[in-house]
């Protein structure tokens, strides 16, 4: 038997959560934005009546703006959205416990083992479920209902908002075929490049190639995307705690203003290698490989990365490591404006066994007091606040410039 999968997707999730506060604005276009005297000034999210006018996520304030000239623009509150996000798993969790979160306004549901106890009828509980979304929390979510998670996923892609489509074993060629290539699931814009030099523009053009044809063009990634054209794509629904460890743990920022000069540069630096190894401890993963890109005003990119000498998640060795990359790719005196690390190659911590060093045996040691020292830092910061304990370094001028004057974590902080 088939299983019964739903891809339920809140809509305009961030401008629905803010218009909670404003109803009178619920029919005017508006939109959430980052802080322009940040530097963040993109849209983040944007309500239907926005979108009619071609106000499109990811764009500057000012593009937006040009389009429509009433857009009504509101900052972003990621304390209200986490706490939405989580009412609404919990209406998901009354229907089954496999409930997959994708992101923060997305989640799966299997709902195969449990439909014979809300009726039998697919549809008729996807639009039960919308409906307790309206009358419980007040937003919307569009439902994508079918046999595997790919197709369900645009199921909820195909009509928004606040509507349930089934994409069955009998339709999905007639529905899903004509779609174009990048609406699939992972196509990204270099993937439809590629596939649109070989005549493969439509998800129906890319489930009738070969699949051999698209391992040779696209690698292990093309026989993936042809499973999902093709409806063969059969992963599970993994609860929240039982999805696979990350490949990779990163962090991103834009500075407040462009960093100058190698102790700026350090100090963001620094910044970032201290949260990259944070979040690789909360993980028990440790990184082999420490990734940079650094990007200029004029928005050129730069990415390079190297080996670490032996798997660690302690930040002066991605520092370290992320100072060394920095310093064969880019001229000091050049300004920068954003920076990203990011730890790839990861391994368990229980796997990754340091190996003895020759030319500095005691290297192994220090870095087992190091691990140990900003475990217990860790655990300060999460009892009594991310302030409360820091490197000294933090507190230097050139620290102070990029992340203000009380060195904590900034909202304008991108986890990736």
């Amino acid at each position: 038997m088939d299983r019964i999968i739903f891809h339920c997707d809140l809509n305009s999730f961030y401008a629905s959560v803010e218009l909670l506060g404003y109803p009178e604005l619920r029919d005017k276009p508006v939109a959430v934005c980052g802080d322009p005297k940040s530097r963040h000034g993109i849209i983040l999210a944007k309500n239907e009546p926005a979108k009619a006018k071609g106000v499109r996520t990811a764009e500057t304030i000012w593009q937006a703006q040009r389009k429509c000239p009433g857009l009504v623009l509101l900052p972003a509150h990621h304390d209200k959205y986490r706490y939405y996000s989580q009412l609404a798993r919990e209406i998901y969790l009354r229907y089954t416990d496999l409930v997959e979160p994708f992101g923060i306004d997305e989640s799966w549901l299997d709902v195969t083992g449990t439909i014979h106890l809300f009726g039998g009828d697919p549809v008729a509980l996807a639009d039960r479920i919308r409906a307790e979304m309206r009358r419980e929390l007040g937003l919307t979510i569009s439902v994508g209902v079918s046999f595997n998670k790919i197709f369900a996923k645009l199921g909820s892609d195909y009509k928004k908002p606040d509507a349930t489509t089934v994409i069955s074993r009998e339709n999905y060629q007639s529905l899903v075929w004509p779609l174009p290539v990048t609406d699939l699931l992972f196509v990204g814009r270099a993937s439809a490049k590629t596939l649109a030099s070989c005549g493969i523009r439509t998800i129906g053009d890319l489930a009738r190639t070969p699949r051999e044809n698209l391992v040779r063009l696209l690698g292990k990634n093309g026989g993936q995307l042809h499973d999902y054209a093709a409806g063969t794509e059969h992963s599970p629904v993994r609860p929240a705690g039982s999805t696979p460890p990350p490949k990779s743990v990163g962090n991103g920022l834009t500075f407040r203003r462009n960093l100058v000069g190698e102790e700026e540069i350090r100090a963001g630096v620094q910044m970032l290698a201290q949260r990259v190894a944070a979040r690789l401890r909360r993980h028990e993963m440790k990184c082999t490989t420490v990734q940079v890109s650094i990007r200029s005003p004029e928005f050129k990119t730069v990415s390079r990365q190297k080996k670490t000498d032996a798997p660690t998640n302690v930040s002066r060795e991605i520092h370290r490591c992320a100072m060394e990359l920095i310093a064969g790719c880019w001229n000091w005196s050049a300004p920068v404006r954003a920076i990203t690390i990011t730890a790839a190659s990861l391994l368990p911590e229980e796997e990754a066994g340091d190996q003895l060093d020759l030319f500095a045996p005691q290297a192994s040691e220090k870095r087992e007091k190091q691990e140990k020292l900003e475990r217990a830092m860790d655990q300060l910061r999460e009892r009594y606040g991310t302030s409360v304990v820091r490197y000294a370094s933090n507190g230097t001028p050139a620290a102070r410039a990029i992340t203000g004057d009380d060195g904590g974590e900034r909202e304008e902080e991108e986890q990736l």
